[in-house]
């Protein structure tokens, strides 16, 4: 029989996950740095989004915005939108330099097509430019859910593949995963990972507050297909009532899941912000603070 845990238990696990946690925004609104720097423990990890069609060197004024805050600046690095090996290699130093950047999240990038050299994220990565630029870590991505157009093993190699590659680099690697509307499926994907690599730490993603439709758009785009296509079996009531724009029912399983097992190697959740970054901020506070935050009990 599962251990259940009182409700004090499972709020502390929360705030703990939210706290060591992290957020993503947007590179266009620096500003929002100020506001989620006055909601958030100094030095939480902010992401920044490397859009289609934008140069890296776009993101810069943000990076640095979130530096000055107290936060700790994250560039996303979609290999398919590498222009060249110069631009990174120019971006990356004023980014370490100018931002104080140490950390990186390494993605594909969804586009059809790639603008440079890097058809994916493994060829950047064994270039080497990333450790050669100052970083001391990597972040990648984990998909509980598999990716639309990548099959399942060739998915799970390429990750065993980036991770050995970036210790071997002297890079610290973590997981970030893709945000999920089945959180049985997140959990169980968590013990994947903590079988095949227990030392490597995982953040969970999760699908910050924000509408419903917003929250639909993305996930269609994002790829989050099965847990999409389980819901819409019951009804688009179901969807609706299960895509309710707070992310607490994600939060209330994973901290389920690692009060329930020692060897459980994540260390928090990533809120996937959809361009409200501040809205997901001041979720994130409340959790922290046990204000206004709703879980599931057990």
């Amino acid at each position: 029989m599962a251990t259940t845990f009182g409700p004090e238990a499972l709020a502390a696990c929360a705030a703990e996950l939210v706290a060591g946690g992290s957020l993503e925004m947007s590179p266009g609104h620096p500003e929002d740095a100020a506001t989620i720097a006055a909601l958030l423990p100094a030095g939480t990890p902010v992401f920044v989004n490397h859009l289609p069609g934008r140069a890296l060197a776009a993101s810069l004024p943000t990076l640095q915005a979130i530096r000055a805050a107290g936060l700790e600046p994250v560039p996303h690095l979609a290999a398919r939108r590498v222009q060249g090996r110069t631009q990174l290699v120019e971006f990356l130093q004023q980014a370490v330099a100018g931002a104080g950047v140490r950390k990186a999240l390494l993605i594909g990038g969804d586009d059809a097509t790639s603008v440079g050299p890097y058809g994916d994220a493994l060829t950047l990565l064994r270039d080497a430019v990333l450790a050669e630029s100052g970083l001391r870590e990597l972040a990648l991505p984990g998909y509980p859910e598999g990716h639309p157009r990548i099959a399942a093993e060739r998915l799970e190699r390429a990750l065993d593949d980036k991770v050995q590659l970036a210790q071997q680099q002297g890079l610290g690697a973590s997981v970030v995963t893709q945000f999920s509307f089945a959180p049985a499926r997140v959990v169980e994907y968590c013990g994947e990972l903590a079988r095949r690599w227990p030392a490597v730490p995982v953040v969970v993603g999760m699908a910050g507050p924000t509408s419903a439709a917003a929250l639909l758009k993305f996930a269609q785009r994002c790829g989050v297909s099965t847990s999409l296509r389980a819901l819409g079996a019951q009804g688009m009531g179901a969807v609706k009532l299960f895509m309710h724009t707070d992310p607490g029912d994600q939060l209330s399983a994973v901290a389920q899941y690692r009060l329930r097992h020692d060897d459980c190697n994540v260390v928090g959740v990533h809120l996937f912000s959809f361009g409200s970054a501040a809205r997901a901020a001041r979720w994130m506070n409340d959790v922290i603070t046990a204000r206004g935050a709703t879980l599931n009990r057990p």
